[in-house]
């Protein structure tokens, strides 16, 4: 016989967790969380000052708190910004793949020049409050905004050709950096040699950065080594006790949950079947079911294309209401910021390199990033799908009659009744199974349809091609023959969707990988002698896992003279941080 695939969400660790802040029943359930380590995260970054038109660029490292290896608890990890009145300016959601992800803040006009905070952390980090999370200074400078008052000071501050040294400590005595020279003239190549003398020892998951130091005296980023001493007595399990109310960890991928209420009493509803869809080209559907207080939760692992999630109850006999879940916000009371100020003697300094970063700005389309492509979404599950296009045989008014005439081995059972659904004709041929009259998944532009006799009408001229597969499914416990997959010309269905008990609901994706962009200036090729290169970042590589004993990168330096720092930051494969750093210098005049 035919195995039946299944499409459900995957449970999580504890099966009789239905909620994301879940309260601890008893003295089992609390021996069972105590089992799972607290994590704890560090963030490198680009900054720690920042001018509007500059990105802020991040990558996170998240650890086991128990032996500092990379954590295999939570799959999503949180980058965030903070402003001195405690506000979100974002919030990133970041994929971990062994326990590492990154990515990067374009600091736009509209925020205004002020002392912040970066935040890194997990939900499950959460449990712990604001001790555990990282947390580092962000200066943003908007030269573009008139009141500069949360950053001014009377006294004088002159220009340093160095940052304040406090935090940086280097550690070369297992990693080693090298160029094949100290000075170089503008847009040369410089060839970076890692060494890597300790073997396994120093194997593990690194960053690269080349900027140039600030001229603006601050205290450097936090280095890997300081916020391994700092954080060596971080909590390695959460402190709660029955009867407390806990983050759970997004063991599985991204966390979607709500609560489902009857629509007349207000009260939560138990084992009602929801399904989730994110809707589009490439779809995904999950299949939940509400636990004794109404609650309901899916993981999402794959990499979805779709910001919006659709949340639906299949039981039409009833009206509920759908309330989609949102984590509280870590207490940000004891939250501490920098004492750093600028004085007017700076103005001068800031507005040449605002005029830097606008032309630089002007010509990011000669310079583009690139996204790296994720997996396609398969909604059939392997399965190979017929597909038909429509503009290819002879239209007809309807879904209905489309089927009917064109599309073979499906159509609509007890048409004309609030029970009609599509049914696919088994593939007795193929496999040896028994009859059923199980009804087909129904997806438009992605969209799932749990009442049939809603679309029985709806006009096949939106419509672009169906495709199907007559493999038998399982969602939750409810079985399926096949499934049809309708996609419009538009791909907007949803737009215009309206069903009983469903839910349209903003869903914030992962922040997209990239490959980012290193200018090259290669004999011969004059595409950019006209384009001027007032790169401050010369090269930024946020994941560099080391499992070798020598690596050679290169990068070329830009229009801007001074003194760049080249920093490797990052921890091994056992926890251990290390923090590597070489100046160069860039200069017109060489002296020989």
């Amino acid at each position: 016989m035919k195995r039946t695939q299944i499409l459900t969400s995957i449970l999580i660790f504890i099966s009789c967790l239905g909620q994301a802040q879940y309260v601890i029943k008893d003295g089992s359930d609390l021996l069972n969380l105590k089992k799972v380590p607290q994590e704890k995260a560090y963030v490198d970054h680009n900054g720690p000052l920042v001018l509007s038109g500059e990105y802020l660029y991040y990558s996170i490292h998240c650890f086991n708190a128990q032996t500092n290896n990379p954590t295999n608890v939570s799959k999503i990890g949180y980058v965030a910004l903070v402003n001195e009145t405690k506000e979100f300016v974002f919030e990133h959601k970041v994929k971990l793949d062994k326990g590492q992800g990154y990515g990067d803040f374009f600091v736009s006009t509209d925020i205004p020049s002020g002392r912040y905070k970066l935040l890194g952390y997990t939900q499950w980090m959460k449990n712990s409050g604001l001790s555990q999370v990282f947390k580092d200074d962000i200066i943003i400078i908007n030269p573009y905004l008139a009141d500069q008052s949360t950053l001014l000071k009377n006294t004088s501050l002159s220009l340093s050709s160095t940052s304040i040294e406090t935090n940086s400590i280097s550690d070369s005595s297992i990693i080693t950096l090298s160029t094949n020279k100290t000075t170089y003239t503008p847009r040369e190549k410089v060839n970076l040699n890692i060494k890597n003398y300790k073997g396994t020892l120093g194997y593990g998951s690194y960053t690269i950065r080349v900027k140039r130091k600030e001229e603006i005296a601050t205290t450097t980023a936090l280095s890997s080594i300081t916020y391994g001493e700092a954080n060596f007595n971080a909590d390695k399990e959460i402190k709660q006790t029955i009867g407390d109310s806990i983050f759970l960890p997004e063991q599985r991928g991204e966390l979607f949950y709500g609560t489902v209420k009857k629509s007349t009493s207000g009260l939560p509803v138990k084992n009602v079947p929801v399904t989730i869809s994110i809707p589009g080209k490439e779809s995904l559907l999950k299949f939940s079911k509400t636990d004794q207080n109404g609650n309901f939760y899916a993981y999402f692992r794959k990499d979805r294309k779709n910001p919006m999630a659709v949340v639906q109850v299949e039981d039409q006999n009833e009206s509920y209401v759908i309330e989609k879940g949102v984590p509280r916000n870590i207490d940000l009371t004891e939250l501490i910021f920098s004492d750093f100020s600028l004085s007017k003697e700076q103005a001068e300094y800031i507005k040449n390199r605002s005029v830097l970063n606008q032309i630089e700005n002007q010509f990011f389309a000669s310079k583009p990033d690139s996204i790296l492509q994720s997996n396609p979404i398969d909604i059939f599950n392997g399965g190979i799908p017929e597909v038909i296009i429509l503009d290819e045989y002879t239209r007809f008014p309807t879904l209905e009659e489309t089927l009917v005439e064109v599309v073979k081995f499906s159509g609509f059972r007890k048409a004309n009744t609030n029970d009609a659904y599509i049914r696919i004709g088994q593939d007795f041929k193929s496999y040896n199974e028994d009859y059923n009259d199980f009804p087909a998944i129904v997806l438009i532009d992605g969209v799932f349809i749990p009442k049939h006799e809603q679309i029985r009408t709806f006009d096949s001229r939106k419509i672009e091609k169906i495709s199907l597969t007559r493999d038998q499914f399982r969602l939750g416990t409810k079985e399926y023959q096949g499934i049809i997959s309708i996609e419009t010309f538009d791909t907007d269905f949803l737009e215009g969707y309206t069903a009983k008990n469903s839910l349209v609901v903003a869903f914030s994706q992962p922040v997209t990988k990239k490959n980012y962009f290193v200018q090259t200036y290669q004999p011969g090729d004059t595409s950019f002698d006209r384009i001027p290169d007032y790169r401050r970042m010369l090269y930024w590589n946020p994941n560099l896992n080391i499992k070798d004993s020598s690596y050679d990168f290169e990068f070329f330096t830009s229009d801007l003279e001074g003194t760049y720092e080249v920093i490797l930051n990052g921890f091994t494969s056992y926890g251990k941080p290390l923090h590597v750093i070489k100046e160069i210098k860039v200069s017109k005049a060489i002296l020989n």
